[in-house]
């Protein structure tokens, strides 16, 4: 198979969809790879490293996709890029759909076929290929609410952990996934006063074992989301419906019962948010105010610390990228049912029911089509 992966343009990603040991793995197993110039310079990979590696580099993105059968990415296609996307062409990356009517015409108009990393599942159901992004969005979460709690950036003035003789922060995260468990650690290490919600109660009774008496957990339902509103100085959103947007636990009006100057981070912006005063933002303009509350909504937060991003990244999806490129991505996905559930777009249709459902998009099984 022809595979390749191309340098990330979204504001201040430095991530990379191949490493360079990617790259020699792919190449021994008789594929060819071709990698733009400068992809990887973010991470520290530079192009002798793919050259090196027994990859060819091309000078632009246009010129990776025209040759490529299979493209490897970090995240979706911005639209400048949806014009290279062509029929039968496998799309390997976070796309994260739902929220982005705009991608899903395209992917859908394009013919391409679209694999998305965040609704891969393994044996368990669990999302491997999502975990690791879920896993350090949650620790940073936590670091970026500290931050912005400053009253240089708006926020109370607050230090999380306090000082002695002064009370020390609250923290509500809201979502007790990967993401939320994440957080918690975090939220935990800095000392800070921690409550988490979930609907799942078993999931409750499994992170109060964990963390025993540092974390206050609640069943989140509408009165203790007001709750912890009314009460918190920092608020993780880190709800997670795989494939599907994300629903609005936190409303406009919610923000009034707020302390001026909290801060609300939304890990699950990439999905649409769990607030819904949330907008997509970037690493140059992380934040904004909205009724005296600070809102933290960067689509790519694992951006920020682009090395561990990547490395964790390649640990969970190479495998499947090695998969699809040995056998085809239709005997790949016969032989493992969870890598079909990250077909999103197959053949002009949307086969992921959680995708169609958020856009209106009709559902059809892919395997009707393989």
């Amino acid at each position: 198979m022809v595979i390749g992966t191309t340098k990330e343009i979204k504001n201040h990603e430095y991530r990379v969809g191949l490493i360079p040991d990617n790259v020699e793995v792919l190449v021994k197993d008789g594929h060819t790879v071709y990698v733009e110039t400068n992809a990887g310079a973010g991470v520290g990979f530079t192009d002798e490293m793919y050259a090196a590696a027994g990859a060819t580099i091309l000078k632009t993105p246009g010129e990776v996709f025209e040759k490529c059968e299979m493209i490897i990415k970090v995240k979706e296609p911005e639209e400048c890029e949806y014009k290279y996307l062509r029929e039968g062409q496998i799309l390997y990356t976070y796309l994260h759909i739902a929220p982005n009517p705009a991608l899903g015409d395209a992917l859908l108009k394009s013919g391409v076929k679209a694999v998305a990393y965040e609704t891969i599942t393994d044996k368990e159901g669990n999302l491997p290929c999502l975990r690791p992004m879920s896993q350090i969005a949650g620790r940073l979460s936590i670091q970026e609410g500290a931050k912005y709690l400053e009253k240089c950036f708006g926020g109370r003035g607050i230090l999380l952990g306090g000082v002695p003789g002064v009370e020390r922060g609250k923290i509500a995260i809201i979502g007790g996934g990967i993401a939320g468990t994440y957080a918690a650690k975090a939220a935990v290490g800095s000392d800070a006063q921690v409550t988490l919600l979930d609907v799942n109660l078993n999931r409750l009774s499994y992170l109060e074992d964990v963390f025993g008496a540092s974390v206050t957990t609640l069943y989140s339902n509408e009165a203790n989301i007001k709750k912890v509103l009314q009460e918190a100085d920092l608020v993780i959103g880190s709800v997670l419906i795989p494939g599907g947007k994300t629903p609005k636990l936190i409303r406009k009006e919610h923000l009034k019962l707020m302390k001026k100057g909290a801060v609300i981070v939304d890990i699950a912006i990439d999905q649409g948010g769990c607030c819904e005063t949330s907008h997509v933002t970037t690493h140059e303009n992380p934040v904004f105010i909205e009724e005296g509350i600070v809102h933290y909504c960067v689509g790519n937060m694992p951006g920020a610390v682009p090395y561990t991003s990547t490395m964790a990244l390649s640990n969970a999806t190479f495998p499947y990228a090695r998969m699809i490129a040995n056998m085809g991505l239709e005997a790949a996905v016969k032989k493992d049912a969870g890598l079909m559930n990250g077909i999103n777009i197959y053949d002009h249709k949307c086969t992921n029911e959680n995708v169609a459902k958020s856009l209106g998009y009709d559902y059809v099984d892919v395997q009707e089509l393989i």
